[in-house]
């Protein structure tokens, strides 16, 4: 098969620090590539350069066999590429119809042909089987239906290559399926296919030919047969994986930590009650919509509770966040890059977000800057962010595994009783998420408590001490390590869906 995209010895250096090194690679016509790699394996600043964001700084790249140099995203958009990020490029004030046609609106006689519009935005919609109307706004939809209105939009551009950048990161299990189902049958009608992703899995169901980055190079391809699950670990780490979740370290403790009594909230939880124990793992598992995340709210004191009682060492908990902290809890948030980070502030400075105060040299509290570097200096250190130099380094410059040590590394410096963490491994590859859970068994063992919410049942089974199981803000399940079964864990999430 014919090249439909060529790259060719193509290298990136930031500031003379190469992102991309002498990549070659031919992705012909008509195949799904999948591509994985670590976070910082180059996978993005590659996709830039097709994408005619940033610039190569040597090598050449060719489409349907003739030199391509795209100069801006609208290069790369007139001449096939389309890009279904994880972060999706809609507005969610327009309707389906605006969005699809608003890079260029049809006219008739000077107008804004609105029936062209709808008309084609119909016949799109209904070639993705997506049951929306043309006029619906896109904040309306599921995360979902978004994302096949992203893929709406490539086909109305008729494009030949249609790269996706995790694109079930939010997604729920049968919107996967369904978006599967979309990518197979765009392969099936002609479309090429770039698919990228950390979940290995979707990788080799989907893909009809593999490559792996590392450090920034092409260091395998191949037909997907060739590569089984830890094949594709072993070359995307440079290292056999052969336990991805650490063995326990410690066992949890009599003393209770937490304690929640009946916590609810009208319309979000409801009688939620469980214990914490120290040096424990506890887990919460939940479809989306199931309150894991809000109740993680509710406990921190940054969403309000109706009802009910919190505990903490069997004294209450009231105050808001700031005093929560000062007793002893850390939150871990979801949402890292709004909520988690100062993005644009050095490694550094994100380090001591929570502690800046502790470091104040009296009399008149200036900060002892000593002191608080070699401190994020340890910290750095025992998460292992790989950064050159975090005085200096902004957040924004990490991958997302290294942002997520960040996040949990400024919780460190205080030496929190209670670490919350919700879907902390979310976006980031095998490798870094190998380094998160050995980080959390640390912290387990040092005597924290862990309450970890994922979406992730894998995840929860290779990690956790117990399990907790929520549907529509109620717990519909409890599992201890000995009685884990996957099986009995999904019919728990499913019960109150199916009631």
């Amino acid at each position: 098969m014919s090249a439909l995209l060529g790259l060719h010895r193509l290298s990136k250096s930031w500031f003379g620090v190469p992102a991309v090194t002498d990549m070659t690679l031919e992705i012909p016509a008509g195949i799904c590539l999948g591509m994985i790699g670590e976070n910082g394996a180059g996978k993005s600043t590659l996709m830039n350069m097709i994408g005619g964001v940033v610039a190569p700084t040597s090598g050449s790249m060719t489409w349907r066999g003739e030199p391509y140099d795209p100069k801006t995203p609208a290069d790369a958009k007139a001449s096939g590429i389309a890009f279904i990020h994880q972060e999706l490029n809609l507005f969610t004030n327009l309707t389906v119809a605006e969005n699809i046609f608003v890079d260029e609106f049809p006219r008739r006689l000077g107008l804004i042909d609105k029936r062209q519009m709808i008309g084609r935005t119909r016949a799109l919609l209904d070639r993705l089987n997506l049951h929306a109307e043309p006029e619906t706004p896109v904040g309306n939809l599921a995360p979902g239906e978004r994302q096949l209105v992203e893929i709406a939009k490539a086909l109305h551009r008729e494009a030949a290559l249609i790269i996706f950048d995790e694109p079930t990161t939010s997604l729920t299990a049968r919107e996967t399926d369904k978006l599967f189902e979309t990518i197979r049958a765009l392969r099936a009608d002609g479309a090429t296919i770039v698919y990228i992703s950390h979940i290995l899995g979707e990788v080799k169901a989907l893909s009809d030919h593999l490559a792996v980055l590392r450090d920034g190079h092409l260091v395998d391809e191949g037909p997907i047969e060739r590569f089984d699950i830890p094949a594709m670990i072993n070359a995307m780490i440079g290292r056999e994986l052969s336990a991805i979740y650490p063995a326990r370290s410690s066992q949890p403790a009599d003393e209770v930590v937490l304690e929640a009594d009946g916590l609810s909230q009208a319309g979000v939880v409801e009688d939620i009650c469980f214990k914490l124990h120290r040096g424990e793992i506890l887990g919460i598992f939940g479809l989306m919509g199931s309150g894991r995340s809000e109740l993680a709210r509710m406990i921190f004191g940054v969403d309000p509770t109706g009802s009910g009682t919190l505990f903490m060492h069997d004294q209450p908990v009231t105050g808001d966040t700031r005093e929560r902290i000062a007793r002893g809890m850390a939150f871990v948030t979801e949402n890292r890059r709004e909520e988690g980070l100062m993005m644009d502030a050095t490694i550094s400075d994100n380090l001591s977000l929570v502690t800046i105060e502790d470091f104040g040299r009296p009399p008149v509290a200036l900060i002892d800057r000593e002191r608080l570097k070699a401190r994020t200096e340890g910290v750095r250190d025992e998460v292992r962010i790989k950064a050159a130099n975090i005085a200096t380094q902004a957040a924004r410059a990490l991958s997302g595994g290294n942002q997520q040590k960040v996040v949990i590394g400024k919780w460190l410096l205080g030496a929190p009783q209670l670490f919350i963490l919700d879907e902390p491994t979310r976006g980031v590859d095998v490798g870094a998420k190998h380094e998160i859970y050995t980080i959390i068994d640390k912290l387990a063992a040092s005597g924290s408590a862990v309450l970890l919410i994922s979406s992730e049942l894998e995840e929860l089974m290779g990690t956790c001490d117990r399990i907790l199981v929520m549907a529509q803000g109620e717990i519909t399940g409890a599992f201890a390590k000995d009685a884990f079964s996957e099986a009995a864990i999904i019919a728990a999430a499913f019960k109150e869906v199916a009631a």
